[in-house]
């Protein structure tokens, strides 16, 4: 696998006013320090409840739920604005989640640099599903792909003419590892959380974990010690911004 590379141009940055916790019994860096433990991390809400005395933080399992739920997804919009643009390349792919018996079905896309550009929980796999992913990538990052990497699911080539797609689109299994292997992650956390509630729960979750871990990606492979240290500093940097609190790992050290 090749080293995963920054892209050069920035997204538009969020205009939004700084994110509020008004209100809140705990301050903005508990509940930001609560919120990165649960989506960065493959801890159950058990856990984090768990390590949180360690830091002298008394919080119950349901109050980290209701913070992640709250903030979660305010948080991955901010990561995603203030991001540098995805690569051209992008790989689809869907794996299946049992939710309560019944299959759903997780689409994600990645880009050749392994960054998560979405996701989405669908009931179904066929073309309507794979067309509603790729609009919403179209959507969202105002351009086509130069590639389009996906298997051999019909679906897919369903969707790219529905859509009038003209680029390059490479149907192969064994070309989108890429994309098969972003799965693993929401295959660890299904296990350590007992698998998802619901389809909008599967959606909340992955939607806030891939743009959490999109962020950390560059700290953890393919670098050395120092540049793994620079890049930590810069996404601790970059989560403190995103969050408008500091991160309590900072403050102790």
């Amino acid at each position: 696998m090749s080293a995963m590379k920054p892209a050069t141009q920035p997204n538009t940055p969020v205009t939004d006013s700084l994110l509020s916790y008004a209100g809140y019994r705990f301050p903005p860096d508990v509940i930001s320090y609560a919120v990165w433990l649960y989506y960065d991390f493959p801890l159950s809400l058990r856990m984090v409840e768990e390590l949180l005395p360690a830091r002298g933080i008394e919080l119950t399992y349901e109050t980290v739920r209701r913070l992640a739920v709250k903030f979660g997804l305010d948080i991955a919009r901010r990561i995603r604005s203030t991001a540098l643009a995805r690569g051209d390349k992008w790989h689809l792919d869907e794996v299946v989640i049992t939710i309560n018996g019944k299959k759903h079905w997780l689409w994600r896309a990645v880009d050749q640099h392994g960054a998560v550009l979405d996701v989405l929980a669908q009931s179904r796999r066929d073309r309507h599903a794979a067309r509603r992913l790729m609009r919403n990538l179209l959507t969202k990052h105002g351009r086509a792909p130069r590639v389009l990497i996906t298997d051999k699911l019909k679906s897919y080539a369903a969707a790219n003419r529905d859509l009038g797609l003209n680029g390059e689109h490479r149907q192969h299994k064994g070309l989108n590892n890429r994309a098969e292997n972003s799965h693993q992650p929401t295959r660890v956390r299904e296990k350590v959380m007992r698998r998802f509630k619901s389809a909008r729960h599967l959606q909340r979750f992955a939607s806030v974990h891939d743009q959490v871990a999109n962020l950390f990606m560059h700290c953890r492979y393919h670098t050395d010690a120092k540049q793994k240290r620079a890049l930590r500093t810069q996404a601790f940097e970059t989560w403190e911004s995103v969050t408008c609190a500091p991160m309590l790992e900072r403050l102790a050290a």
